[in-house]
This record gives structure tokens, C-alpha cells and sequence, in this order.
């Protein structure tokens, strides 16, 4: 007996409902179906949106007085704009090196503006990758930052940093004198996400620290990412254990999930708790 099978192109009910279920717990590209040999055209226009959103997110200017005016509307201190080295965007995507460096005035000066606060945390602002993901996220985030931060530490006033890597905080954190530098900084933009922020954790900080030697929080971008206040909550466990153990990097690990485990379990193990309690528990934990 011969077997029946759907035209090219038209998917059955049963799988429909499978890939539409799946399609809601993911931003990938699944179950995109085919016409004849190729792509539907839809998705193909869709991929293409996407490709264009990615390229405009890497090259579309940062509006720094903009951020600026943001950032000074929450109150944590007169902002402070820095430049890297490289001088236009085709420069800092060619060379890396130069956007972990500070541009030089034309007097010989380094990171003008930024004076020595001895403070316990400070913060930089960096487009990265996607300064369309700072523009988006870095004024909420830092909010949720210092909200989180609440009195236990003391924060430097914030900097906005421009064609700037990673690295160029290490150089930002010494001039500020702060003993945990976090650098908020657009990632590198997917056909998924264009808008995700990082945000990357030094002790200490100095120039010269290595990589392995910082800590990330990576996928900011609510609803579908990571959201503002989970991501302040990482963060301040990253710096209370850099503070404990006197360093951040490979050896710090995020433990901020330890008290709410432990308090979930302890309603599951109960004596006497009801068969909903783990339910009870999650919904306690998810909301």
C-alpha cells in the first residue's frame, strides 16, 4: 500500500501544533517548513529583517547626550562620556585592541573628567557591540542596579563610554579608585536578539586584567531575556563574594539562587504540606 503524504510545503495539523508549542518557549529559527526545495518566502523576508536589524544595531551611533540626560535623571551623579582609542566605528570593529584602550586628548590627557572616588562599585555604560541594546536597557538596568545596591555600597557616579571594549573599565575603574567595576555593555547582536546587554564584573580592576579574571552576566533584554531586577540580584551576589574571597573571575561563582532553592525546598519537605506545595513553591519562586 502506497503511503500518503502532505504536498511540499504544507505541514500536517499534529505538526503545526508541535513546532507552534515549541516556537513559545524559544526566539530560534524552528520548524520553518519549505516550499519545494527552499525557504518559504515569508521566512526568508523575516531573516532578512533580522540581518538588517543586527547590521543597524552594530553600526547605528550611540545618542550619548541622549543616555546622558537618562542617566542623570536617576540621580546617582553628574555623568561622565569617555572615548576609546578608536576614532569611528569602522575603526573599533577592525581593531579590537584600540577600543580597550583611552582616547588621548590633545593635550597628552587620559580619561578626562574622571576623578578618584574611593567608591565601593562603580559603573560604565559601554555600546559595545549594540549600542542600540544601551540605548534600550542601560538607563532601567542601572536603576535596578543601585535600587538593588540600596545602601550597602557606595557608587561612583556613572560613565558612559564610547567605541569601547570590555576592557577599556579596567583602565575607567583605576581613575575611579572603586574596588568592583560593572561594565554594561551591548552585546553582539544575533538574528534573534539585537537589543541583548551584558554586564561584566572586575575586582579590582586595573589595566591589564585578563578575561578569565571577570565575571558575566549576559542576556538582558526583557521580556523574552533576562529582566532588570533578576539580573541586579546576580549581580550583587557577584560582588559580595569578590569582596569575600578578594577577587572575581573563574574562582567566583553566582550563588544567587541558593536562598530561594533552599526556601522552596523547605516548603516541598514541610510535615504535612499539601501534594500542591511544590507547585505552591514555583509559582512562589516564578513571580
Amino acid at each position: 500500500m502506497s503511503e500518503t503524504r502532505p504536498a511540499p510545503g504544507v505541514e500536517s495539523v499534529a505538526a503545526q501544533a508541535f513546532w507552534d508549542g515549541l516556537r513559545r518557549s524559544t526566539q530560534a529559527r524552528i520548524g520553518l517548513g519549505r516550499a519545494g526545495d527552499a525557504l518559504p518566502t515569508a521566512e526568508v523576508l523575516k531573516f532578512r529583517a533580522a540581518h538588517a536589524a543586527a547590521r543597524d544595531a552594530v553600526h547605528n551611533p550611540l545618542d550619548v547626550p541622549g543616555l546622558m540626560a537618562r542617566v542623570r535623571a536617576l540621580g546617582l551623579g553628574e555623568p561622565v562620556h569617555v572615548a576609546s582609542r578608536a576614532v569611528d566605528r569602522s575603526q573599533y570593529l577592525r581593531r579590537p585592541d584600540l577600543g580597550r584602550l583611552p582616547a588621548e586628548s590633545a593635550t597628552g590627557e587620559k580619561l578626562s573628567g574622571i576623578e578618584s572616588t574611593g567608591a565601593d562599585v562603580g559603573v560604565v555604560l559601554a555600546d559595545g557591540l549594540s549600542p542600540r541594546a544601551l540605548t534600550d536597557h542601560g538607563a532601567p538596568m542601572l536603576l535596578a542596579l543601585a535600587a538593588e545596591l540600596g545602601d550597602r555600597y557606595t557608587l561612583a557616579p556613572p560613565v558612559i563610554a564610547t567605541q569601547a571594549r570590555v576592557a577599556l573599565g579596567d583602565h575607567i575603574g583605576h581613575a575611579l579608585g572603586v574596588r568592583t567595576l560593572l561594565v554594561l555593555i551591548g552585546e553582539r547582536p544575533g538574528l534573534s536578539v539585537a537589543d541583548s546587554l551584558g554586564i561584566y564584573l572586575t575586582h579590582l580592576p586595573r589595566p591589564g586584567r585578563a578575561d578569565s579574571e571577570r565575571n558575566c552576566i549576559s542576556n538582558i533584554h526583557p521580556p523574552e531575556g533576562l529582566g532588570y531586577a533578576r539580573a541586579a540580584r546576580v549581580a550583587c551576589g557577584l560582588i559580595e563574594g569578590a569582596r569575600r574571597i578578594g577577587r572575581s573571575g573563574v574562582e567566583l561563582k553566582d550563588t544567587s539562587d541558593d536562598a530561594e532553592l533552599a526556601e522552596r525546598d523547605a516548603m516541598v519537605l514541610e510535615p504535612g504540606a499539601s501534594p500542591n506545595s511544590r507547585c505552591a513553591a514555583d509559582q512562589t519562586i516564578l513571580s
